[in-house]
């Protein structure tokens, strides 16, 4: 039985961009955040990467079950290290198909909680998809409440370029998020997973660090113009992507030279959140970006010039990119504790505000 009162609470995301775990622990009481505390980073190997990687898409099977023991030893090396009142444990996600009615993160939280010996929350998409919903994105009801941590008045966007971009548009003069129009929050399309993949393929890097190459290139905006009229974009939210929806850009870039596919790559995903603002209630007067795409200046570049709107790294409103996540995933953790919603219609689709995710321990 947890206590009452603020938590300790430890979270852990392990994203679409596969680079590794982010543990990070956050006071709170599931409705404010209190403090921030300690934050650690590991990463995978190109081997666990590749372990990862073979499961992709996949819901069941030996490359499963193996992507599943990578999982689980990363995160138990660097959960260890903490103490906290409670863990949020998100898993890796492999495949996610809401309009099937699935989704599967892997990682046992059940094995965690026991090798950790405390409470774990865990599978927090599951229960959502089966509802209706979405399942993603998970991370708005945080955002609403870092929102009113760093004393925000009017409408702003938070917006995370991992594998896949996202957005939470957010009116902090409600007093909580699951309130009608507090939150609005959909998937904007592919971020960073897309030029991952091709500098990975073509140059066997991890990432277009800084978005060096994709500087040095020309947009074919004939290919991008192709793509942005698919109907997703036109799609009102909620709505949800899996990391390799978009996967068939890369074949559409794939008679263009490195710098130009790069480039090209890296305007889709600034041009996918500038159709994503279309869907906002009320515009915003800046956008906050979270995610290892921040750290792509090619890509905030270009999302100021095609969003028309100040596009800021979070730690403008001192809060931290690297773990903004992870943090999530530890406020959630409290939030399913106390019986609290975790997603609601304007997040991801559900019906009625759902407290998702499941407790061991």
């Amino acid at each position: 039985m947890l206590k009452s009162g603020p938590l300790w609470a430890l979270g852990a995301m392990s994203g679409t961009s596969l680079d590794g775990v982010d543990a990070a622990m956050v006071l709170t009481d599931g409705a404010r955040v209190l403090e921030f505390g300690e934050s650690a980073y590991r990463p995978y190997s190109e081997a666990e990467r590749e372990t990862i990687r073979a499961a992709l898409g996949l819901w069941d099977g030996e490359a499963v079950a193996a992507a599943a023991e990578v999982v689980e030893a990363a995160h138990l090396e660097v959960l260890s290290q903490f103490r906290a009142d409670v863990v949020g444990f998100h898993g890796q996600t492999l495949a996610h198909d809401p309009a099937g009615g699935r989704t599967l993160q892997v990682g046992s939280g059940a094995r965690l909680a026991e090798a950790l010996g405390r409470p774990v929350v865990w599978d927090f998409r599951s229960e959502d998809v089966r509802r209706g919903g979405q399942g993603a994105p998970l991370a708005p009801f945080f955002h609403f409440a870092c929102a009113h941590w760093a004393g925000e008045e009017m409408p702003l966007a938070f917006l995370n370029l991992g594998g896949v971009g996202n957005v939470t548009w957010v009116d902090p003069r409600h007093g909580a998020p699951e309130a009608p129009g507090a939150v609005l929050a959909f998937d904007s399309g592919p971020a960073n997973a897309p030029i991952n993949d091709l500098v990975r393929t073509r140059l066997g890097l991890d990432r277009d660090e800084g978005g060096a190459l994709a500087a040095t290139g020309a947009v074919d905006e004939q290919v991008l113009k192709e793509f942005l009229t698919r109907d997703f974009f036109a799609r009102v939210p909620p709505k949800s992507l899996d990391r390799n929806d978009f996967h068939a850009i890369l074949q559409r870039v794939g008679h263009l030279g490195d710098a130009d596919a790069c480039a090209t790559l890296t305007a889709f995903a600034a041009a996918s959140v500038a159709a994503g603002l279309r869907h906002f209630p009320a515009p915003v007067g800046r956008v906050l970006a979270t995610g290892g795409g921040r750290h792509n200046e090619t890509m905030m570049q270009m999302l100021a010039t095609r969003c028309g709107v100040d596009v800021l790294p979070v730690e403008a409103a001192g809060l931290d990119g690297d773990m903004l996540e992870a943090q999530a995933f530890a406020f959630l953790a409290v939030r399913v504790a106390r019986g609290m919603p975790t997603s609601c219609v304007s997040t991801t689709g559900v019906a009625t505000p759902l407290s998702g995710g499941r407790i061991s321990g």
